[in-house]
């Protein structure tokens, strides 16, 4: 892998988590339109709340991470993608913004009524927004954003049959993500009416996901051919293969309960639609656009790469922790109760553990600068971590009855 690929591999890592992640976030929303009503409807949508609840914020770390990312390594591409795609990329951002209102307006309801008023609302937007960031993928992914401010036209660059097919994909795949993830949380909080509520709706979606998705190869043949072969007999055949059996795996499991694998059958199928389709488009960015020709100068790949990874030696342990709460149930209220551990101790620990973290994010950072990068402000910023990192990692060199000691005279004041 060449130095101008690794920043594109972290966009697409990037989308994939947000696309599995992000999408079960939307789906759950979706989920709520449809409820009905009525005491079991209302379950539903509580239920579909709550469990987006610890983690709606977090999963849109993904977007913010692929966008930066993106528009830092290939400028060019960025421009173009965002002022020919402005119009399905705005509707995105509105749906996001409406989202994010709609959840916290809930909580002020003061009446059934509001509640179910904020609650379509909510799930309105939950739909649109990830038609309309499968619509933009569309525009992209037929060759219809060409290089250049707004060179591409505004419409028919996402309102074409390959946008809409995939926009329709994006938000039953969404659907089908959450419905497979509520089921599992149902069962773990031993609601067993909530879980066949959400097996049925799983399967359900599930199906319509599939032929949802041969519908699009069809449609796809028709209106861009070029990354039909690419999917069918190029290099996304492979990822292609592996999106088919693991949607006909989950579906399996989910129809024999056992929801733990099933969660990451899911997520493998949405996210190996998203590796065949780089793998498809490669080397191509856009229309005469390669990735190589699209990178931005080398110290700033350089900065990228150590940045990313710096970033990701302290945030992805948070997230890791996070969803590894959500997954146990470990935000349930009789079991914070019971093993909370004292609030100096936990603060102890959370210092420890961030300082480990900041002192290696450090170390990677000094080490990329001082090596990689060529100008001068690349050493002394590489130079200033490795001085940094010295100074947090000094007193995990010293022997442990000296930090015992360090500790107890401390905790003594």
């Amino acid at each position: 892998m060449h130095l101008y690929e690794i920043p594109l591999f972290f966009v697409l890592a990037g989308l994939a988590l947000y696309t599995v992640l992000g999408g079960a976030d939307f789906g759950a929303g979706s989920w709520q339109l449809g409820a009905g009503r009525g005491p079991h409807a209302d379950r539903i949508r509580d239920h579909a709340h709550h469990a987006m609840a610890p983690v709606w914020e977090a999963n849109h770390v993904w977007l913010i991470f692929v966008l930066t990312v993106f528009w830092t390594a290939y400028p060019v591409a960025f421009g173009s993608i965002m002022s020919t795609l402005a119009i399905p990329l705005f509707v995105a951002a509105l749906g996001i913004i409406l989202r994010g209102t709609t959840y916290a307006l809930r909580i002020a309801a003061t009446s059934a009524r509001e509640v179910r008023r904020i609650d379509t609302a909510f799930a309105f937007s939950s739909i649109l927004t990830p038609f309309a960031l499968g619509a933009a993928v569309g525009g992209i992914a037929s060759q219809r954003v060409p290089v250049g401010n707004a060179a591409g036209d505004l419409l028919t660059s996402w309102a074409n049959p390959t946008s809409v097919s995939i926009g329709v994909l994006a938000a039953v795949a969404a659907a089908y993500l959450a419905a497979v993830f509520l089921a599992a949380d149902a069962v773990r909080l031993g609601e067993l009416e909530l879980e066949a509520a959400f097996r049925a709706r799983a399967l359900a979606a599930g199906v319509v996901a599939g032929a949802v998705a041969i519908a699009a190869l069809f449609v796809v043949r028709s209106d861009a051919h070029q990354l039909f072969h690419g999917l069918v007999a190029g290099r996304g055949l492979a990822a292609l293969i592996v999106s088919i059996a693991a949607g006909s795996a989950t579906l399996a499991l989910v129809w024999r309960r056992r929801y733990e694998p099933a969660r990451y059958g899911a997520a493998v199928a949405v996210a190996a639609v998203i590796a065949g389709w780089a793998l498809a488009q490669s080397p191509l960015l856009l229309p005469g656009l390669t990735v190589k020709a699209a990178a931005a100068p080398r110290e700033t790949l350089v900065a990228i790469v150590v940045a990313v990874v710096a970033g990701a030696v302290v945030l992805l342990p948070s997230l890791g922790w996070l969803f590894k709460l959500v997954l146990s149930g470990g935000f349930d209220q009789g079991e914070m109760q019971q093993t909370r551990p004292p609030a100096r101790d936990l603060l102890r620990t959370t210092t420890h553990g961030l300082a480990a973290r900041v002192a290696i994010a450090l170390l990677i950072v000094g080490f990329g600068l001082t090596t990689i990068a060529d100008s001068p402000w690349a050493h002394a910023v590489g130079v200033t971590s490795l001085l940094l990192f010295v100074a947090l990692a000094f007193p995990w060199a010293l022997p442990p009855e000296v930090r015992s000691d360090r500790a107890g005279s401390g905790s003594a004041r």
